[in-house]
C-alpha cells in the first residue's frame, strides 16, 4: 500500500529479480486480476501490480464534477515512482488507456508500453470513425440509463458487450457481485475515458516502445480502436490473439504473457 497525499493506493511486489513489470487492471477489477498472466512467467519478472481509483483499497480522486483522466495517471505515477527503476508498463481495458495516458504524459521513466484492448473512442471519433464509435456510445447511453432507473444488474451490458453474450451469465458469483458493486465507479471511469481528447497527433509523438493486444473475438469497435493506436504510435507492433475477447488476461492469459515477456526481453537485451 502507498499512502499518497492524494489517498491510499494499492501497491503489491513480487519481488521477482528479473526487469520490472507494472500491471494495471481495468475497471470492476483490482491487480488480482493479474495472477493467471504472472503465473506463466514462474518468477521471472518483478511484477508490481495495482488498483485504479475507487477499486480494492485504491481511494478515489475524481468526482462527477471533475472526472479527469489525470488524477488516474497521478496515482499510476505514483506507484512507478515507489517501483524506483523504468518499468515496463502493461494495462488492459481502461487500465491500458491510463497506462497510454502516463506515457503521454513523459513524467514516468518507461522501459516499454504494452496496451490490451484500451477503449480508445475519442481516437475513433477524431479518426471519422463514427459506426464504431457511436456503437460505444449506444451501448453506455443505454447502460447508463438503465443504472440511473434502478436495475442494479445494468452492468451486464457493458460486460457483454466487451465479452460477448452470456460473459457476465458465466462469471462466478462474487465477481458478478464486485461488478455490481462498483458499477457507479465504472461510469465515472467512462466519464474519464470520453472526456480524454485523445488524437493522433499526440500518437505520433509517442517514443516508448509499444505492443497493442487485441482480441480476435472482441467487438470491431474495440478492435478497430486498438488497430488505430498500433497504427498511429511510430515502431508500435500490434497482436492478435486468436480466439480471444477482451477480457484476455483471464481467457488467454498464456498469450498474453509471452506477448508481453517478448516485448520486455527485447527492450531489455
Amino acid at each position: 500500500m502507498i499512502e499518497d497525499a492524494g489517498g491510499r493506493i494499492d501497491y503489491d511486489d513480487s519481488g521477482g529479480t528479473g526487469p520490472t513489470i507494472v500491471l494495471v487492471p481495468g475497471s470492476c477489477s483490482t491487480g488480482a486480476a493479474w495472477r493467471p498472466v504472472m503465473a506463466n512467467w514462474d518468477g521471472q519478472f518483478r511484477c508490481i501490480t495495482t488498483s485504479l481509483l475507487g477499486y480494492g483499497q485504491t481511494s478515489e480522486r475524481r468526482t462527477t464534477v471533475d472526472p479527469g483522466i489525470s488524477h488516474e495517471a497521478e496515482m499510476l505515477e505514483a506507484v512507478i515512482r515507489k517501483a524506483g527503476c523504468p518499468v515496463h508498463l502493461v494495462g488492459h481495458s481502461f487500465g491500458g488507456l491510463v497506462a497510454l495516458v502516463v506515457a503521454l504524459r513523459g513524467r514516468a521513466t518507461l522501459a516499454s508500453l504494452t496496451i490490451v484492448e484500451a477503449p480508445a473512442m475519442e481516437l475513433l471519433r477524431e479518426s471519422g470513425e463514427d459506426h464504431h464509435y457511436h456503437a460505444f456510445r449506444e451501448m453506455t447511453g443505454q447502460y447508463f440509463a438503465d443504472f440511473e432507473h434502478g436495475n442494479r444488474q445494468a452492468i451486464e451490458a457493458m460486460i457483454n458487450f466487451y465479452g460477448g453474450a452470456g460473459t457476465y451469465a458465466s462469471w462466478p458469483p462474487r465477481v458478478k457481485a464486485y461488478a455490481m458493486e462498483t458499477t457507479a465507479v465504472n461510469i465515472l471511469d467512462w466519464a474519464s475515458a470520453f472526456g480524454f481528447a485523445l488524437s493522433r497527433t499526440m500518437l505520433a509523438a509517442l517514443t516508448v516502445p509499444t505492443l497493442v493486444l487485441r482480441g480476435g473475438a472482441s467487438h470491431p469497435a474495440m478492435q478497430r480502436a486498438n488497430e488505430l493506436l498500433a497504427t498511429t504510435i511510430k515502431g508500435a507492433s500490434l497482436q492478435t490473439i486468436a480466439g480471444a475477447a477482451h477480457f484476455m488476461i483471464a481467457t488467454h492469459a498464456g498469450d498474453v504473457a509471452r506477448a508481453v515477456a517478448g516485448l520486455v526481453r527485447t527492450e531489455a537485451t
